[in-house]
């Protein structure tokens, strides 16, 4: 058995398909190492030549695993040399769908990735929100969000609204659960008025305790106690309110988001 494998994700546009693709089997490997690497924008045989070369300088002999979503007949017969395992993830794919619909494919790299500027101008409005809105800010705009995240500090609001404006493209705006709402269970009045857009982020008191004695070791603030505490709370307040709640222990980033657009039916928009 492989202890560690050289890994190379080629592609002709981002290469965020190839390495979301390979990360996704490589996953299955826990007891190996892999050495990642991605090679983007191979659209020239030059450019494929260039990538092979370099590959074969880096791992030569180890038979790195190359995982390619790179459409062109002429590139792929470059790349696919028998000192690497190659994987092209999409050709096989493509010709099968190709004697099905009976239709001559594009085979162009990255084309579902070419954004129009509406659809750019709406990420980086998204964007632009989320950064406006963090932790509690501007709640007199909370009528544009598309989502507004609740929950007590560190329980993740900032990173999962980053992921939902970069990634997804959708306005979040978050808010932090204070002393003040926690003791008295209760919301903003801006927060309210748009509850059918609210979320809660809960997690484990275990979680939190661990997450906050990192930043503020021994600290009250940290104590699991409080953590329970605090938690008992804004549960309440959720259920009051009748807001729904996501657990965000034990899921990534990615995982929480994807939960939450889901949740408020939010469409996502293409991938950059």
């Amino acid at each position: 058995m492989w202890h560690s494998k050289d890994v190379y994700y080629l592609s002709g546009s981002t290469g965020i398909l190839a390495e979301d693709l390979g990360k996704a089997l490589l996953c299955q490997f826990p007891e190996i190492s892999f050495n990642e690497e991605k090679i983007p924008f191979i659209r020239t045989e030059e450019d494929a030549c260039k990538a092979l070369k370099y590959i074969l300088s880096r791992s030569a002999a180890r038979y790195p695993l190359v995982f390619s979503t790179i459409m062109n007949k002429y590139l792929i017969e470059i790349l696919d040399s028998p000192e690497v395992e190659f994987f092209n993830i999409c050709d096989s794919y493509l010709e099968r769908l190709q004697t099905i619909l009976e239709a001559e494919p594009l085979r162009e790299s990255g084309f579902s990735r070419h954004l129009d500027d509406t659809t750019m101008a709406k990420r980086v409005s998204a964007i632009q929100y989320c950064i406006s809105h963090d932790d509690g800010t501007r709640l007199k705009d909370y009528d544009e969000a598309e989502v507004i995240l609740l929950g007590v500090s560190r329980s993740g609001k900032t990173p999962i609204s980053v992921y939902l404006a970069t990634q997804m493209g959708i306005k979040a705006a978050n808010y932090p659960l204070v002393a003040d709402d926690l003791d008295a269970y209760r919301l903003p009045p801006a927060i309210i008025r748009n509850k059918a857009r609210a979320i809660g982020l809960s997690t484990s008191p275990e979680n939190l305790h661990f997450i906050r004695e990192k930043r503020y070791k021994g600290s009250s603030y940290a104590q699991l106690s409080t953590c329970t505490n605090e938690l008992r709370q804004a549960n309440q307040i959720f259920l009051n309110h009748n807001i729904p709640i996501i657990a965000s222990d034990g899921s990534s980033i990615e995982e929480t988001a994807t939960q939450v657009a889901q949740q408020m039916s939010l469409k996502r928009l293409p991938r950059l």
